[in-house]
């Protein structure tokens, strides 16, 4: 019939992100799961207190498939990545926030710079509620 709609595939079930190893997150982002996104945001939330998570974030923002995300215009995955390594609180997210950051574009840097309402990405200092 003229009225019906395709049936659009199922994603299934979510995984249980929060019962993940860092390395089984990162996999998954860069496998471009369905789920990747709630991979990414779980991962960014053990950043304050882990190092090796902050690590893992900031590498997987240099992916060309988290820059082409858009969580909202103009906020890419990868811009929440970058985000999220300012708000860790520590020296060494804030450090791989800098590199990630300059991993970008200029016209992407500059975008982001006016997202955050700063001149510099130093002077960013985003929280994460």
């Amino acid at each position: 019939m003229p009225g019906d709609l395709p049936k659009l595939p199922r994603r299934g079930q979510a995984p249980a992100v929060d019962r993940m190893t860092n390395a089984e997150l990162a996999r998954m982002i860069e496998a471009e799961h369905p789920y990747r996104g709630r991979a990414l945001f779980e991962l960014s939330d053990r950043v304050p207190g882990d190092d090796d998570a902050a690590t893992k974030v900031a590498m997987l923002s240099r992916l060309t498939s988290l820059r082409q995300a858009r969580v909202f215009d103009p906020v890419s995955l990868a811009w929440t990545a970058i985000i999220a390594l300012l708000a860790g609180g520590t020296d060494h997210a804030r450090s791989e926030a800098y590199e990630a950051f300059s991993a970008l574009d200029p016209d992407e840097q500059a975008k982001m710079l006016e997202y955050l309402e700063v001149k510099s990405i130093e002077e960013a200092r985003p929280t994460m509620s």
